[in-house]
């Protein structure tokens, strides 16, 4: 399996995969970079023949300009190439990094391969509003994370457009917003670099099947270029009602001088994604393919246009910049237990409900004796008080959540790079600018419901169907919303670096980031309580300072102190009211004000490597947030409030190794040590943990809250993962793979403060993921020049494992009935709810094959 490299390596070095190793190998484990072209294992250089040393250049800012050995560079940045992803024959970019890369995990918190958290130093990128975003996605100099939440849609642009990524670690300031753990830079072929034609089939397990092109060239006479790359995926999905549909396409075309290039690159995408989420233990243990409720749909159309150039001025002096628009679509569908009939009598209809029914043309419904024993799924009480306009938020057990996101981005940026030297000290110094505007508008419906016995939810049409409000209850609300919102930055930045001597590099750097945010609540405008208007201003100046020094050409040592700021979203300022919780992505509310994230990092390591045979790296990071921004929920439905979360801390330990004990083989892996932890006393939404304060005195089962103490975990973030390789190729025809990824446990959200213990009755499941060791394997069989004949096995020995849990309300029983009101009531005459641990299941063993040809470039 190809591990992390850098953009540009020369020579080339032979591909490797992961996979289990010696215990030699789990001393150090941070996978080092792969080759940048395939070649002959067997192959040796002529007698004679110069070995030029490898020199590795990383671009250290989002658009070119800032090329840096990686020596130069003082942090543990990991790169990786197409040619890389391709030898994985990965599906997508998450997978790849997951199974490749230090310190990166997925959480698949929706159910969705093309939906997952990506996690790296405990830090988050998600497509998911209401998590804690942390990492900055840049695609050919463009930040992809959105205007609404700084949410990332992993699925919008195709796989084999990549050329390129890096992921630079810290919280550099060069990536502007969101850069608090980390930076992903990813750069897209062209026809330059990429010419020749290739096409590709593929099939497997669970319905899966897809296609995909990739065609590429340029005009020697003219200077023109061009590249187009497409696909078409679909797959049923393991789980109960969970396809999926991807349809993706990039193209680019440039013109290319003696002085620098000019390219117009387009990407379309046209995606539905079914993601079924958590379900609760028990049901998982009868059936790992089982959901909880269906459906829970998302349907994104994009598209992306991207104008860049780079220009050579002189021999020191260059310019780089894009103006960029994109335009999405997502809309999505949702079948969730309304958690708010729990505790509610839902079975026998009323005189007046019967009397409801019978007036709308109703019949069959029961004239006494309904209750939970004969009624497992009961729908009477919720439709006729629909009909009535009463209590359907307490008498409906399934809602319909509908949400529709329109947003609008565009910007433009530029940098100029100088090369210059002052008496003896050299400089590359680099000065830029960007100007990022968005307008959003969101608009939110919920629909009242009851759940069939197949767990779909039966929406109910009637004067009281829809959450707005007006319904006859002390417990009515309002899910509706129709916000708009506008968002402007203006950033300004500058980076130095300086070779103090022929092995020493100091690099300052720093950027400025001027952010506004207006709401307009067409619901309730004016401003006010329950009003989502407000106009909010976040400034602020981030420096970096970062040293490396190489006392020998075999060792460099690095350290660097950096910071980075994210600015609340129109999404977080308009949910921020503990009195009015928010149902994400489902409704909002009036704002108290928030303040920024700001983030502080300190890294430091060794690296080096031993004749190109022995490649090692040794490194410590430790990140401290202030201020940060955490969604405070304490049922399965969603319901909860953005707040400033005092202080929180990553730190942590990264060792890697790389060795080529054979020609035909390359080993290694990588181990990633986290301690990420709160670092302030806070109190949070706590109703399914049994500690809650309720439980505490004497009232399991109902509304509570936890109290989060400095040291307390931050949850699905595991303390120790391990990621080992073995890569073999013995012939040009051959190539087989192996690699490992164990994780130890975590808790779950909600046992934030890690005391959640199960009593079986109103509590059940452990509130921890329990560790877990998958492997993956892959062959490729070249019979002849141009094709390639592949197989790839995820999960080898179908472990059971989870990837992703929270505490919540259960409603079900173990026959996977639901059920209201299973518990008696207690001394205040509430009825307890019966809490469980809800997990993500991981994917089974999958297995499929792929055909694939490339055709000679002219």
């Amino acid at each position: 399996m190809p591990m992390p490299r850098s953009n540009r390596v020369l020579p080339a070095r032979p591909a490797r995969r992961l996979a289990p190793v010696g215990a030699a190998v789990l001393l150090l484990c941070q996978a080092w970079p792969a080759q940048a072209q395939a070649q002959d294992p067997n192959a040796t250089a002529p007698a004679g023949t110069p070995t030029l040393p490898t020199v590795e250049v990383i671009e250290a800012a989002p658009l070119p300009g800032l090329d840096l050995p990686r020596d130069q560079i003082p942090g543990n940045v990991q790169t990786a190439t197409g040619a890389d992803m391709d030898r994985l024959n990965a599906l997508d970019l998450t997978t790849f990094m997951a199974r490749t890369m230090g310190s990166v995990t997925l959480t698949e918190t929706q159910g969705n391969p093309f939906q997952p958290d990506v996690n790296y130093r405990g830090y988050t990128a998600s497509p998911l509003l209401g998590t804690p975003q942390g990492l900055s996605v840049f695609l050919d100099g463009v930040r992809l994370n959105q205007p609404f939440g700084d949410v990332v849609s992993w699925d919008l642009f195709p796989r084999t457009a990549i050329s390129s990524i890096a992921l630079v670690p810290g919280s550099n300031p060069l990536f502007g917003l969101n850069t608090l753990g980390g930076a992903l830079s990813i750069h897209t072929k062209d026809g330059i670099s990429n010419p020749g034609t290739m096409v590709e089939i593929l099939g497997g397990q669970y319905g899966r099947v897809g296609g995909q092109f990739e065609t590429g060239g340029r005009s020697e006479a003219s200077g023109l270029h061009w590249y187009v790359t497409g696909n078409a995926y679909h797959e049923d999905g393991w789980r109960t009602a969970s396809p999926s549909d991807l349809r993706q396409l990039f193209a680019k075309v440039g013109r290319r001088t003696g002085n620098g290039d000019v390219s117009l690159s387009m990407a379309l995408a046209d995606n539905d994604l079914t993601g079924n989420g958590a379900q609760e233990a028990g049901a998982l243990q009868r059936d790992w393919s089982s959901v909880r409720t269906i459906p829970d749909e998302t349907k994104n159309r994009a598209a992306f246009f991207n104008l860049s150039t780079t220009q050579a001025i002189n021999n020191k002096l260059s310019f780089s910049g894009n103006a960029y628009y994109r335009d999405i679509k997502t809309n999505t569908f949702n079948g969730d237990l309304n958690d708010e009939s729990l505790d509610q009598s839902l079975y026998q209809p009323n005189a007046a409900e019967r009397a409801a029914l019978t007036a709308a043309g109703y019949s069959g419904f029961p004239t006494s004796g309904e209750n939970a024993s004969n009624t497992p799924f009961p729908k009477w009480r919720c439709i006729a008080n629909i009909l009535l306009n009463e209590e359907p938020g307490e008498k409906c057990n399934g809602l319909i959540n509908e949400t529709q996101t329109r947003q609008k981005n565009y910007g433009l940026a530029g940098q100029f790079s100088l090369d210059a030297a002052t008496g003896s000290v050299t400089h590359k110094f680099v000065a830029g600018a960007a100007y990022d505007a968005s307008r959003v508008q969101f608009n939110q419906s919920a629909q009242y419901g009851y759940i069939n016995p197949d767990r779909t939810i039966a929406p109910v049409a009637g004067p009281g169907a829809f959450a707005d409000g007006t319904q006859d209850s002390e417990e009515a609300f309002d899910a509706r919303v129709d916000l708009s919102s506008r968002s402007h930055t203006s950033s300004f930045y500058l980076s130095d670096t300086m070779a103090l001597g022929a092995n020493t590099f100091l690099t300052l750097a720093g950027r400025y980031n001027h952010t506004t945010v207006r709401n307009e609540d067409a619901i309730t405008p004016g401003g006010g309580p329950g009003s989502l208007d407000g106009d909010h201003t976040f400034s602020r100046f981030n420096p970096a300072v970062g040293i490396t020094w190489a006392p020998t050409p075999a060792v460099t040592a690095y350290a660097g102190v950096n910071q980075g700021s994210r600015a609340p979203t129109a999404i977080e300022l308009g949910c921020a009211d503990p009195a009015s919780p928010c149902k994400l992505p489902n409704s909002f509310a009036g704002d108290p004000p928030l303040q920024q994230v700001v983030t502080t990092t300190f890294e430091a390591g060794l690296r080096g490597a031993v004749a190109q045979q022995v490649m090692w790296n040794v490194g410590v990071f430790r990140s401290d947030n202030k201020d940060d921004l955490l969604f405070v929920t304490d049922d399965s439905s969603g319901f909860g409030y953005f707040k400033n979360f005092g202080k929180t801390r990553r730190q942590g330990i990264e060792l890697g190794l790389h060795v080529k004990p054979a020609a035909s083989w390359t080993v290694g892996g990588n181990l990633s040590l986290l301690d990420a932890t709160y670092r302030s006393t806070e109190t949070v939404g706590g109703t399914g943990n049994s500690s809650n304060d309720s439980a505490a005195d004497g009232f399991p089962g109902t509304e509570g809250s936890i109290q989060v103490n400095p040291g307390d975990r931050i949850p699905l973030l595991p303390r120790q993962v391990l990621k080992l390789y073995a890569d073999w190729q013995p012939n040009a025809y051959w190539h087989v793979g192996l690699d490992m990824t164990a994780s130890a446990g975590s808790t779950v959200r909600g046992n934030e403060n890690g005391a959640h213990a199960p009593d079986g009755t109103y509590y059940t499941g452990s509130g921890k993921l329990p560790g877990y060791a998958v492997f993956n394997l892959g062959v490729d069989y070249k019979p002849k020049p141009g094709w390639k004949v592949f197989l790839q096995v995820t999960n080898l020995f179908d472990t059971k494992y989870y990837t992703a849990g929270q505490l919540g309300a259960n409603g079900f029983t173990s026959d996977g009935n639901f059920i209201a009101r299973p518990l008696p009531a207690n001394a205040n005459g509430d009825y307890p709810v019966p809490q469980a641990t809800l997990y993500t299941p991981g994917a089974p063993r999958t297995a499929w094959v792929g055909l694939r040809y490339q055709f000679a470039a002219n």
